[in-house]
């Protein structure tokens, strides 16, 4: 090749590359600006499946909006798979007319006249988990279809993929998303097996880091519909740890759905579940029917006091700082300089959990105001460590401030 030639393109070349460069942070920055904090919402998938309807979702849209779960800060609701049936001779995507004989834009205007948002589910292979249409190659359509409903929320599943590469699949649809010109929180669900916390800031808002969770405290196990695997919320939590480093405002951890609620756990059991979500800044999606709550899982599900843990503008992932035996303490800096923190009983009798000083970036000298983020009361100053009686599968949640 001519060296002559080769120096007269290489600029080229390099504006080319910083256009490029320009084009994804600016989409980046986009991306990230539309959820500041984790998303909070609503959906259906944990508690009703593929018995979605038009009825299900305006109900829980006011349910939300006087229940006091909109003013702790619930925005999205979200109706996951089986919304949809077919496409039609555009091959846009064609909503389940039996179930939804108002169609989607009706029901998101009816969600916004709520105070609230809508969200919808896809998937990012032919078919969708329950062998509804999927949006592989058909993503820009979909994307417009979705923006033109006044869609605010979408679920992008992994089903029916094949050898399709999800970084390519997960880019196609946020491009997609963000030439609609519309604010489209981009939820991506492809449960953590290619890594995405690895490469997913600026394509997705929040990714999936593990498997499906069940509404179980522990252990792998089939669903109700015989389907594997589900896996316990201690097992969630467990593989949500050491990823702390990849999350911040925009681009979010999400360690599935909240189960809060659905009945297969104690009470005590469900505050820690909620506790660590909190904590992990994860995305807080309700996944419980909304419209009849006891008012133990109500006053769980709209604590402010943990809910603002979840929601601190530090954007700073809490992350797991000792481990002895079934006796765990978890900690979170927010922005105001305080620390939350958990003690964790995984065990199975009432034990005492203590939490350091030197272990949350405070010197041991140092004296602190701690207060219980269930108990909602002050519990003291103290000077070098906290404890606290934890009861089995149970946590206490303080926030400490110097």
């Amino acid at each position: 090749m001519d060296r002559n030639w080769r120096s007269s393109v290489a600029p080229g070349f390099v504006v080319c590359a910083l256009i490029l460069f320009a084009s994804r942070a600016s989409a980046q920055n986009q991306r990230d600006a539309i959820a500041q904090t984790p998303p909070m919402g609503w959906n259906s998938w944990n508690k009703f499946g593929c018995n979605v309807s038009e009825d299900l979702i305006k109900s829980v849209a006011d349910a939300i909006a006087t229940n006091g779960m909109k003013e702790a800060g619930y925005q999205y609701v979200v109706i996951d798979d089986c919304w949809q049936v077919s496409r039609d001779e555009n091959e846009f995507i064609v909503a389940d007319q039996q179930r939804f004989p108002s169609g989607i834009k009706a029901l998101a205007d009816y969600v916004h006249s709520e105070g609230l948002k809508l969200g919808l589910y896809s998937d990012a292979g032919t078919k969708t988990c329950d062998d509804r249409p999927g949006s592989q190659g058909h993503e820009y359509q979909d994307a417009l279809q979705y923006a033109r409903w006044g869609v605010d929320y979408l679920k992008y599943d992994w089903c029916n993929t094949g050898t399709r590469n999800a970084e390519e699949a997960y880019t196609t649809m946020s491009d997609a998303l963000l030439v609609t010109g519309r604010p489209i929180v981009f939820s991506m669900c492809e449960w953590g097996t290619a890594k995405p916390w690895q490469w997913a800031k600026g394509i997705g808002n929040l990714w999936r880091t593990t498997g499906d969770i069940g509404d179980k405290w522990e252990g792998v196990f089939k669903s109700p519909e015989g389907n594997c695997c589900l896996n316990g919320m201690v097992d969630i939590l467990d593989l949500q740890a050491g990823l702390d480093a990849f999350a911040g405002p925009g681009h979010w951890n999400d360690p599935d759905m909240l189960e809060v609620g659905n009945g297969g756990m104690t009470i005590p059991e469900y505050r820690a579940h909620f506790s660590f979500w909190a904590l992990l800044a994860a995305p807080l999606i309700a996944g419980n029917d909304v419209r009849s709550m006891t008012p133990e899982i109500k006053e769980i599900l709209t604590n402010v006091e943990v809910i603002a843990v979840n929601q601190d503008e530090l954007g700073r992932e809490g992350r797991r700082i000792r481990k002895d035996g079934d006796l765990e303490v978890w900690a979170r800096p927010l922005s105001d300089g305080s620390r939350a923190v958990i003690l964790f009983n995984r065990g199975k009798s009432e034990q005492e959990v203590t939490a350091r000083w030197e272990e949350i970036a405070y010197p041991n000298h140092l004296a602190a105001r701690v207060r219980d983020l269930w108990a909602h009361k002050d519990v003291g100053s103290f000077t070098g460590e906290y404890s606290a009686k934890v009861a089995p599968h149970s946590v206490a949640m303080v926030k400490i401030t110097p």
